[in-house]
């Protein structure tokens, strides 16, 4: 039975309780639609991209205040501005003030000391000879907003800070950056002498080149603690990988490409810290042994305490009274899309437990409430991304209901004393904004980034509906609209990357159904087997089988779409994805080449031969194919889009970024020779400074009207679309 819910984004009629965060208004909201229905102004690319968003969230220690910043960023000259608020959490309806600490600051935190911590590469005065490294900042704040300072805690002279976290008492701060392992303090000038501009890697390496970056050779994150005195580091700092280099660790922490503060905690009673790491060497990019270590703080080696554990260990949040460690594990080496279980471990004995081993869901996110007496963690669960307590003796678990309606993508989740909940929450329809909830209850808003000016423009329906996939499994997909539109509305299938992931019920800078829907199209994505939210089983169904299942869950819910709306042209139709989802674009090309009127292939895999020898993590092709190109040859091939070409006929948009190493740009480019040496029409849309991913914000734009231009051009529409400009 087909089960169909609207999530109706009629965000002029949404109240907020708090005093908002006021957003600029939009320019244009009274600006007629060109969409026949619709009588407001419908989001444009340049709205997405110049929509205000909300981040780095921090709080002092009492619990009082709330410090967090929103990125602004110019409609005319695209530059991207940070703006940090302070908000009184015991003040309904205050007011959030501005902070000025006179330099750019990003990475702001509360010390245990009250005083706010940041980073920043500026300084003030004139003569300042830092050389434009980033150093560590504090300033004090007084509950008007007022600033005192800045002043600098620490400098390492030629040397950048890339992170830090303060200890809970005050006296000490870990500090992180790309460090030799040779280097005995933060921060060795390289004295080695090299003839010319080539980087030489050994075969016992590890990565030479990881996500976006070629590796430096003998150049990793790592961690120093430091004493602070009077706010300000003291001595030269202690490695926690260790002094010794034959008996320490050799690791990047915090882990890469995309580490963080999360991979490093202080033990509570501040005389050690816990971290993650994952070994360098030559099994490196086939391993996913992250592990997690503890530090004693004499500079000794670290002692390893998940080694019995050879795949995924992460997350490590000890207990407030310093008695408990919890942390996420995964049971499967080489498998990077696991279920999460949390663990628990007594810190005197040893003794570790699995609490979450029977609830079939992939937790992350792990906090501790403030009293100590229930673990809390987010998970996907069917679209959305709820909060839930976990109680650390008998490991039961408990979906928390803070939302009215649904929870949508909840994040950022830091408790407070009191049974109090701080947390942000965002959807299809709206940009993250800041909650706090009393007693787990349902949460008033506390900022309006975005809301208001998101409200203003045309508003979008979501609704949700299910039906039965490929092995008569039930699958969920989302359709996205105009709320008003009248007409025949023309379909765009959105296809999600991972493969293990899921588009859920959650705002993206980047693959946006509403902004794609405001253009007057239908939005209709799928979570085909394998993606998240659904259980570890239907998430494994796609290893082995990448263009099997997934594909008939494509087809069936293109269908059950069309049975939910019929106002969707399902003969008007458009497929589009990135990463994974690229890959199937290639796919159904050959597979499914009457489908669609055109197609939108974002960094996809063609060939899946080039790609493993070329990619870099390799344990991920490794599991989902069973094994290396030339062990599982047979399963690489059978689901390999470049045996299909001749079959391909349909127009497609291909795009890559030149800095792409998981899938490299070439790949791109050999579907567009496919594409042209059969004289199908096709564009090439190339970016020599962008990664997987399309961060920049005119290059976002650049990428947003060319897609939307090439849609308009393939599809028929009543009315066209008005386009912004660059």
């Amino acid at each position: 039975m087909r089960k169909t819910f609207a999530l109706g984004v009629c965000l002029a009629a949404l109240s907020l309780t708090a005093a908002p965060l006021k957003a600029d208004d939009h320019p244009s909201v009274d600006a007629p639609s060109a969409i026949p229905g619709v009588d407001r102004t419908p989001m444009s690319a340049k709205d997405l991209i110049t929509t205000p968003r909300l981040g780095g969230i921090t709080t002092s220690p009492d619990g009082r205040y709330a410090v967090y910043q929103v990125v602004r960023t110019d409609g005319k000259s695209f530059e991207r501005t940070p703006t940090i608020y302070l908000h009184d959490l015991n003040a309904p309806g205050a007011e959030p003030v501005a902070l000025n600490f006179g330099i750019a600051a990003h990475s702001v935190a509360f010390g245990p000391d009250g005083w706010l911590y940041f980073l920043s590469s500026e300084a003030p005065g004139a003569g300042d000879d830092g050389e434009g490294n980033t150093r560590l900042w504090r300033v004090a704040l007084e509950a008007d907003g007022n600033v005192t300072g800045p002043m600098p805690a620490a400098y390492i002279p030629g040397t950048d800070i890339h992170g830090f976290k303060l200890s809970p008492s005050g006296d000490a701060v870990a500090l992180w950056s790309n460090i030799a392992r040779d280097c005995p303090r933060f921060g060795c000038k390289d004295e080695s002498e090299t003839l010319g501009s080539g980087r030489l890697y050994e075969s016992d390496d590890g990565f030479f080149r990881h996500w976006d970056t070629w590796v430096e050779p003998g150049q990793y994150n790592r961690v120093f603690v430091f004493g602070m005195e009077n706010g300000k580091v003291v001595g030269d700092g202690l490695p926690l990988d260790g002094r010794d280099t034959d008996t320490g660790l050799t690791a990047n922490t915090p882990t890469m490409p995309f580490g963080g503060g999360e991979d490093i905690a202080w033990a509570a009673d501040g005389k050690g810290v816990f971290f993650v790491a994952r070994e360098t060497g030559s099994e490196e990019p086939t391993s996913t042994d992250l592990d997690i270590y503890y530090s004693d703080l004499t500079g000794s080696a670290p002692v390893e305490l998940t080694k019995a554990n050879p795949a995924v260990d992460t997350g490590p949040a000890p207990s407030p009274d310093g008695r408990f460690l919890a942390y996420l594990a995964m049971a499967r080496p080489g498998y990077e899309s696991d279920r999460t279980v949390v663990h628990l471990r007594n810190l005197a004995t040893g003794e570790t437990r699995a609490l979450t081993q029977d609830y079939d869901r992939s937790f992350g996110g792990l906090s501790w409430t403030a009293d100590g007496s229930a673990i809390l963690a987010t998970a996907a669960d069917v679209l959305d991304t709820p909060v839930f307590r976990i109680d650390p003796q008998s490991g039961e678990v408990t979906k928390l209901d803070l939302m009215a309606g649904h929870e949508a993508h909840i994040g950022n989740v830091t408790p407070l004393a009191g049974d109090r909940l701080l947390f942000t929450r965002d959807s299809i329809g709206v940009p993250a904004e800041l909650f706090l909830s009393q007693g787990f209850r349902q949460a008033r808003p506390l900022t309006d980034v975005a809301t208001t000016r998101t409200g203003k423009m045309a508003s979008t329906v979501t609704t949700r509906f299910s039906f039965a996939g490929a092995d008569g499994n039930t699958v969920w997909g989302q359709i996205t609209r105009l709320e008003q539109q009248t007409g025949s509305i023309p379909a765009i299938l959105y296809i999600h990357g991972g493969p293990q992931g899921s588009f859920r019920d959650g705002w993206s800078s980047r693959w946006n159904p509403r902004v794609l829907a405001s253009q007057g199209y239908a939005v209709i994505s799928v979570d085909f087997h394998g993606s998240a939210g659904y259980g570890q089983e239907f998430m494994d169904a796609i290893n082995r089988d990448w263009g099997g299942k997934p594909l008939i869950d494509l087809q069936r819910g293109l269908e059950a779409a069309l049975e939910v709306d019929d106002q969707i042209d399902g003969g008007n139709a458009c497929a589009m994805g990135a990463s994974y989802g690229g890959y199937m674009v290639n796919w159904i090309a050959g597979n499914w080449p009457d489908g669609f009127s055109c197609l939108v292939q974002h960094d996809g895999l063609f060939d899946m031969r080039s790609f493993y020898y070329s990619t870099e993590e390799l344990w991920f092709p490794r599991w989902d194919f069973g094994g290396s190109y030339s062990e599982a040859r047979e399963t690489y091939e059978k689901w390999n889009p470049v045996n299909h070409v001749d079959k391909w006929k349909t127009p497609m948009l291909v795009i890559a970024g030149e800095r792409d190493f998981r899938v490299p740009y070439t790949q791109g480019l050999q579907s567009f020779t496919a594409l042209q040496e059969r004289n199908i029409p096709s564009q090439l849309l190339v970016f020599p400074d962008e990664n997987h991913w399309v961060l920049g914000a005119e290059n976002s734009l650049q990428w947003h009207n060319t897609v939307f231009n090439w849609l308009d051009r393939w599809l028929v529409k009543d009315v066209e679309t008005a386009r912004d400009a660059p």
